[in-house]
């Protein structure tokens, strides 16, 4: 059992890894054009997509396709990365609790 979550703990840490270089390559693929065309907002955009469809898209209407899927790609980030690493605790606890009970 020890092993199976050790296995599952390392398991779960590598998938955050490869997690957060698979979207760091495509983020920045799409952030390039944007810094390239000037396109600027921060991150209050990325959460309220009234703000952004008033203050931003409607700017920079040529990179819509660009700034939504820049966006798409942070938020699926950020919730991937969020669930990794609630696993993380969670199996981190029971290991914890599993090695304390031996």
């Amino acid at each position: 059992m020890f092993v199976i979550l050790i296995t599952i703990v390392v398991s779960l840490f590598v998938a955050m890894l490869f997690l957060n270089v698979y979207f760091r390559v495509k983020v920045f693929k799409v952030y390039k054009v944007l810094v390239q065309n000037n396109v600027e907002f921060d991150a209050s955009h990325f959460f309220d997509k009234e703000k952004m469809e008033k203050e931003v898209i409607s700017k920079y209407p040529n990179f819509r396709n660009e700034i939504e899927l820049f966006v798409r790609h942070m938020r699926y980030s950020i919730s991937m990365a969020s669930v990794l690493i609630a696993l993380i605790t969670i199996f981190g606890g029971i290991l914890m609790y599993y090695r304390d009970g031996i």
